[in-house]
C-alpha cells in the first residue's frame, strides 16, 4: 500500500518515528506535520521527518489519505473536532493513544459516532525520551502494534491501517479496546506510576536529610527509576484516560505490598523467600521465551 499524503498530528517521538519508517521503505509520498509548537515543526522539517507543516488541523488534513493522531490523550477530542467536515471521504484515521476506550469516547463525542474510517491503534514502543529528536526509523521494528477496531470499523480502512503499521516492521495484532486497556494498565501504566511514586519518595527523603542519598545508588536505582524520566503530561493523561483499569491495578499492587510489609514486620523469612522466588522464576521464564508479537515495551 502506498500512502499518497500522510498527515501526522503530533510530530514527536512516535509520530516522527512513523514518518521516518514509512519514508525509509517508500510507503508514502508527501508527509504533512501538524502541531501547536511551530519551532518543533520547523525542526521536524529540518531533520527531514516531514515535508511541510500546518498549525491548523483543518488545513493539515485537507489533502491527506492517511491521518495519524499522536497527541496526548487529553487533546484527542479537540483534534477530532477540528477534523469534522475537513477530511476527504476516503481518508483513514488512526492514532497512537495508550488508552483505547478513551480514544473511542473522544471520537464518539467529536463526530457524533465512531467513524467507520477510524482504526484505533497503539504502537507499543518508545523510550522515556520525547520529542522529534528522539524519533527513529527503526523504533517499531519487531515491536507490537495493537489495533482495536469496533463493530462498525470499515474492513478496507482496517486493512490499510494494518498495512501501514506493518510497513514499519511492526507486529500487528487486534483485540477489544477494554481488554487492551486492562492489559496495558498492568504491563505499562502501573510500572510508570510506581516509578514516579518511588522517585518522589526518594526526593522527599533527600530533602529531609539535606544530603543526596543518590550518591549511594547503584544500577538498580537507575534501572527501576528510568521510567520516571518519561513525559509527565503524557502519563498524567494516560492515568486519567484509563482510570478504572489503573486504579484496579494499583489496588491489586497495594494488597501485594501489604502482604510483603506484613511478612517483613513478622520476620517471616520463608514467606518472603517464597514470594521473591516465585516472582524471579516467572520473570526469568518470560524472558527466556521468544517475545510475543504483541509484546509491550514502554508505552
Amino acid at each position: 500500500m502506498k500512502i499518497r499524503t500522510l498527515c501526522i498530528i503530533g510530530v514527536g517521538a512516535i509520530g516522527g518515528s512513523l514518518a521516518r519508517a514509512l519514508r525509509k521503505v517508500g510507503a508514502c509520498g508527501h508527509i504533512v506535520g501538524c502541531g501547536r509548537q511551530k519551532s518543533n515543526l520547523e525542526k521536524a522539517v529540518a531533520l527531514g521527518v516531514i515535508d511541510r507543516f500546518e498549525t491548523d488541523v483543518t488545513k493539515a488534513v485537507a489533502d491527506a489519505d492517511m491521518i495519524v493522531v499522536t497527541v496526548p490523550l487529553g487533546a484527542m477530542e479537540m483534534v477530532f473536532r477540528a477534523m469534522v467536515g475537513g477530511i476527504a471521504p476516503d481518508a483513514i484515521i488512526t492514532d497512537g493513544g495508550s488508552a483505547k476506550r478513551s480514544v473511542l469516547a473522544a471520537a464518539q463525542s467529536a463526530f457524533g459516532k465512531i467513524p467507520g474510517n477510524l482504526v484505533p491503534a497503539h504502537p507499543i514502543a518508545g523510550t522515556e525520551k520525547s520529542g522529534v529528536e528522539a524519533s527513529s526509523d527503526s523504533l517499531f521494528r519487531g515491536r507490537g502494534v495493537i489495533l482495536t477496531p469496533v463493530t462498525g470499523t470499515d474492513s478496507s480502512a482496517l486493512a490499510k491501517a494494518r498495512a501501514m503499521w506493518e510497513a514499519t516492521g511492526a507486529n500487528v495484532t487486534e483485540m477489544d479496546a477494554a481488554r487492551h486497556d486492562k492489559i496495558l494498565a498492568a504491563t505499562s501504566h502501573l510500572p510508570h506510576v510506581l516509578a514516579y511514586a518511588f522517585v518522589d519518595v526518594l526526593r522527599e527523603i533527600d530533602q529531609d536529610q539535606g544530603d543526596s542519598i543518590l550518591r549511594y545508588a547503584a544500577g538498580g536505582f537507575r534501572d527501576f527509576s528510568r521510567l520516571a524520566s518519561s513525559d509527565p503530561q503524557m502519563w498524567s493523561d494516560i492515568c486519567l484516560a484509563n482510570t478504572d483499569a489503573v486504579v484496579a491495578m494499583l489496588e491489586h499492587f497495594d494488597r501485594e505490598l501489604q502482604s510483603v510489609m506484613n511478612a517483613i514486620r513478622r520476620g517471616e523469612g520463608a514467606t518472603l523467600k517464597t514470594l521473591f522466588t516465585r516472582a524471579m522464576e516467572y520473570r526469568n521464564e518470560q524472558y527466556r521465551k521468544p517475545a510475543p508479537k504483541h509484546a509491550a515495551h514502554e508505552r
